[in-house]
């Protein structure tokens, strides 16, 4: 019988950490910088770009069948490393498809389709995956840090990206496009094979063995985990929360320019300013959970207070919408990234502790509900704020008060995300050897 591997050290979480990075970057690339190119450089509807994107989002409904395939197998590496490498094909035909639109637009529809397709499911695999490695082979102490490096470092690969592949792309043409975005796909791989080499090392055992053999196929599997109240309620509150959190997200800087008369440098410098208190909170919230050695283990208090901070924040904008330009405007979207981040952090923290509560060998797919919830409820959100904001106007006095009401509406998504979270069980802090409890007991 052999024995369990040992927690990974600091620097093996730095390393998965490296696989949040490679993720980070081609996706900013195909999400953000295509979609500028497509409407600025080629003059085409933002419909076109926002459809791709939701496909992409659409495309992560597979995600717990994806992490069933990694349950079957029992080898997570080779899911991550060949998520990757989808994901970055995805990403480098997405460059050609946006180039071939230039000359030949209904081609560059077609491929740029398919590439966003490959995106989704690079994506739902690789991500998956990961976060099942990341959450089995990490102390539970060490889980809500080892969730801030790891996001921490995604949102460093975006900003690198951004950064480096924005000067790279000057001056602009299609050929240039195709081969920063070959480079970037390129060392993603690379970031991955480091990050992931020699980390698996699978427990073998009787046991495991036959939890295996006698496990049954993708439907089964995930009607049973359905059937789990703490798997369902935890799918709900992240599908009610993350729409409260990115509802905002293509609506702050219209409102910015609308509202505050900010320019587009101005706005994306806003931007930033989120991003930038998105990442103290996601520092914060492991920092003070580290004051106390039951906080660390029990993310739930964080993620209320999260939620409630959060929509406090949300109230600042629609307080800002309607006082106007003489409201600290700045200070209103950096309490919106720290609470945020330290939501996020929470709730990432929870999903890795209670990936293993129910039936061994089901994580994969455990993981793969919420993370389905998580990116459907993130691709409905972007649509649903742009929606309501846009309805609003037409029904509200005025632009600013239209604002108002959509960033209150989300603060209220928050305030009930924070009642969902109440009623999640509290994850156990040690993997129980105890049978799982029958489908019927709770609610």
């Amino acid at each position: 019988m052999g024995a369990a591997p040992s927690p990974l050290s600091w620097f093996g979480i730095v390393r998965l950490g490296l696989v949040q990075t490679a993720l980070g970057a081609v996706v900013v690339l195909t999400t953000s910088t295509l979609n500028r190119v497509m409407v600025i450089e080629l003059a085409l509807p933002a419909m076109i770009p926002g459809l791709l994107v939701a496909i992409h989002y659409a495309m992560q409904v597979l995600r717990p069948w994806l992490g069933h395939g990694s349950d079957v197998g029992g080898r997570r590496f080779a899911w991550i490393v060949g998520g990757m490498a989808v994901l970055a094909a995805g990403g480098l035909l997405a460059a050609v498809a946006t180039a071939l639109m230039a000359s030949q637009l209904v081609l560059g529809l077609v491929v740029a389709v398919i590439a966003f397709i490959m995106i989704g499911i690079g994506v739902g695999a690789a991500g998956t995956s990961l976060l099942v490695l990341l959450a089995k082979r990490t102390a539970p102490e060490r889980r809500s840090a080892a969730a801030s490096i790891a996001w921490i470092m995604m949102i460093a690969g975006f900003i690198v990206t951004t950064a480096v592949a924005g000067k790279a792309l000057d001056p602009f043409s299609g050929e240039r496009l195709i081969l920063v975005s070959g480079a970037v796909s390129a060392i993603a791989m690379v970031l991955t094979l480091l990050g992931v080499w020699g980390i698996e090392q699978p427990e073998i055992s009787a046991e495991a063995s036959a939890a295996k053999a006698e496990r049954g196929g993708f439907m089964e599997d995930f009607r049973e985990i359905c059937r789990e109240p703490q798997a369902r309620r935890f799918a709900i509150f992240i599908f009610v929360s993350m729409l409260a959190y990115s509802a905002q997200d293509l609506i702050l800087e219209p409102f910015a320019g609308s509202v505050f008369g900010m320019t587009p440098g101005q706005t994306t410098q806003l931007s930033s300013v989120q991003h930038m208190g998105a990442l103290i909170g996601m520092i914060l919230m492991p920092a003070l959970a580290s004051l106390r050695a039951d906080w660390r283990t029990r993310p739930q208090p964080w993620i209320i207070g999260g939620c409630l901070a959060s929509a406090l924040a949300l109230l600042s904008l629609a307080t800002a919408a309607t006082v106007g330009p003489s409201w600290p405007l700045r200070g209103s979207v950096l309490l919106l990234g720290i609470t945020n981040g330290v939501y996020a952090i929470a709730a990432i923290g929870a999903m890795m502790n209670m990936v293993s509560e129910g039936r061994d060998n089901r994580e994969g797919t455990r993981m793969g509900l919420w993370g389905a919830s998580q990116a459907i409820s993130f691709g409905i959100g972007g649509f649903v704020g742009t929606a309501a904001a846009d309805a609003a106007r037409h029904f509200m006095p005025s632009t600013a008060s239209a604002y108002a009401t959509v960033f209150a509406a989300e603060a209220a998504l928050f305030v009930l995300s924070a009642w969902l979270a109440i009623w999640i069980k509290r994850p156990r802090t040690q993997t129980s050897t105890l049978p799982a409890q029958p489908a019927n007991q709770g609610a």
